[in-house]
């Protein structure tokens, strides 16, 4: 019992004494731990203060440099700009004597100027003094009033100006013809002979052979429904008549005619005709006619050398193979028109890719007039506008009859191959009619100008004569009236070719003797 009570007590008495002690020691070392944080602290800051003002001072030291640099720079800038100040007072300061001796000099040449125009205007009144003097003289001695010697004077000028004036036209004219007349025979002989072509005129009917008579009774077939159903399948008439061996294909249309003809053909050589294979053999005829006419179209640009045109307009140029005018092959036209411009071109050292692409396009329209409504020159227009073509081109083909002005010489070769190509004897064919009323238009237009007494078209039209009353027509106004003739003729008219103007006066005296 008295153990653990002596154990407590000690225990106790530890505790005691060891509390107080724990705390003593706990002191103390809280004491010296903050002493040496303090220290710590002191010296952080110390460092710091140290640190800052270090920088601080690299900071002025560094401020002090740019001050200085900024004030070097500055004070270079402000001698530079001075420099510059001084050079363009200087400057100023010898412009400014310049504008005074200037001014000076003027001063000195309007002083001298006034005094000019002083003694110009005395001697002015002297001159006017002395011709006013001469011209009372000249009246009294000639007797005539200064209106009407200035009358007489102008008329015997008018008269002397109007005969130089006539003559120097005549000699003009004489030399711009001579000489554009022989380069024009040069250009247009020289491309004709490059550009020799055989001309046909192209009919409205085709000879289809037969190998004997007995086949005209086939192709008729029984109560005719064979020859029925070609003329209904192809729009052609067939003419089968006493001709021996022959059958006549008629018809306006040369694609329909063409057709027509292959098919018969293609007929005659299987010997099956009845409706049904008569049917079978236009449309095979029709397929080796679009055939045909791509090959021609490829052929034609093969030939005149046209490229970059797109494949419906190489259709086109194809299908003129079948499209006359006035009996001339349109694609044989077409190609000629092509080459001559192409050559004329050259020649005047002009573009001749585009003279012979307008060339060869410039009847496009024809290709499409029996579909459409115009005239195959808008036609044209309106297809190449589809397909884009150059404007020069589309110029040229709008320009070939004259329905606009030709904005190129390009052009103004299209228009004479043009008409070198259809004038060509033999190449087209025109009717009575329309040569006649031609010849009467060119005589009622020679008549319809004063002075001419009769007037006669002949060489076929190519040449119209004026016989003119010598007592109202002039020699000198001969020249003016032929010009006046020439440009109504080409105004009113169209026609191949030109038509030469020839005026005659003819003076005749006669007298008895008794």
């Amino acid at each position: 019992m008295n153990g653990p009570i002596i154990a407590i007590i000690t225990f106790l008495i530890s505790a005691v004494v060891c509390i107080p002690l724990g705390v003593i020691i706990r002191k103390k070392t809280a004491e010296s731990k903050i002493k040496s944080a303090e220290s710590e602290v002191a010296r952080i800051i110390a460092n710091a203060k140290r640190d800052a003002e270090n920088a601080r001072k690299e900071e002025v030291l560094k401020a002090k440099e740019e001050i200085l640099q900024s004030k070097n720079e500055l004070d270079k800038e402000i001698k530079e700009r001075r420099g510059e100040v001084q050079l363009q007072e200087k400057r100023l300061f010898q412009k400014e004597e310049n504008l005074e001796r200037r001014s000076e000099n003027f001063e000195r040449k309007e002083k001298e100027l006034e005094r000019s125009s002083q003694e110009l205007e005395r001697r002015k009144q002297e001159v006017d003094d002395i011709y006013t003097k001469q011209m009372e003289e000249l009246q009294r001695i000639s007797g005539l009033s200064r209106e009407d010697a200035k009358a007489i004077l102008l008329e015997q000028l008018s008269k002397k100006l109007n005969d130089e004036k006539v003559a120097l036209i005549k000699s003009v004219e004489a030399e711009a013809k001579e000489t554009a007349t022989k380069k024009a025979k040069e250009i247009v002989g020289y491309a004709i002979q490059k550009c020799a072509a055989d001309h046909t005129s192209e009919t409205t009917v085709s000879v289809v052979a037969l190998p004997n008579d007995d086949m005209k009774g086939r192709i008729i077939g029984r109560e005719g429904r064979n020859i029925k159903a070609l003329e209904t399948l192809t729009g052609i008439d067939l003419i089968i008549d006493d001709t021996p061996e022959a059958v006549i294909l008629s018809g306006f249309d040369p694609l329909r005619r063409e057709v027509a003809r292959i098919a018969l053909e293609k007929l005659i050589e299987d010997g099956r005709i009845h409706p049904a294979k008569i049917e079978e053999m236009v449309e095979k005829a029709k397929e080796e006619i679009e055939e045909t006419i791509k090959e021609e179209g490829e052929r034609a640009i093969l030939e005149t050398g046209v490229h970059g045109l797109h494949p419906d307009l190489v259709k086109l140029i194809g299908k003129l193979k079948y499209r006359t005018s006035y009996g001339q092959n349109v694609l044989t036209h077409s190609i000629e028109v092509s080459n001559l411009a192409r050559i004329m071109a050259e020649e005047l050292g002009l573009d001749p890719k585009i003279a012979r692409r307008a060339g060869l396009l410039h009847d496009i329209g024809k290709a499409l007039d029996h579909d459409m409504e115009g005239t195959h020159v808008e036609i044209g227009i309106d297809v190449l506008k589809k397909y884009k073509e150059n404007d020069i081109v589309l110029n040229a083909v709008q320009a070939h009859h004259g329905d606009v002005e030709p904005k190129t010489i390009e052009a103004i070769l299209v228009q004479a191959a043009d008409a070198i190509s259809a004038s060509r004897p033999g190449a087209r064919r025109e009717t009575l009619e329309t040569y006649i009323k031609r010849l009467e238009k060119l005589e009622e237009i020679a008549d319809s100008f004063e002075g001419v007494e009769k007037s006669f078209a002949i060489q076929a039209g190519r040449e119209v004569r004026l016989i003119v009353k010598p007592e109202k027509v002039s020699d000198n106004e001969m020249i003016t009236m032929a010009r006046e003739v020439a440009e109504k003729v080409e105004s009113e008219m169209e026609y191949p070719g030109q038509i030469k103007v020839n005026v005659i006066r003819e003076t005749r005296a006669v007298d008895f003797a008794k």
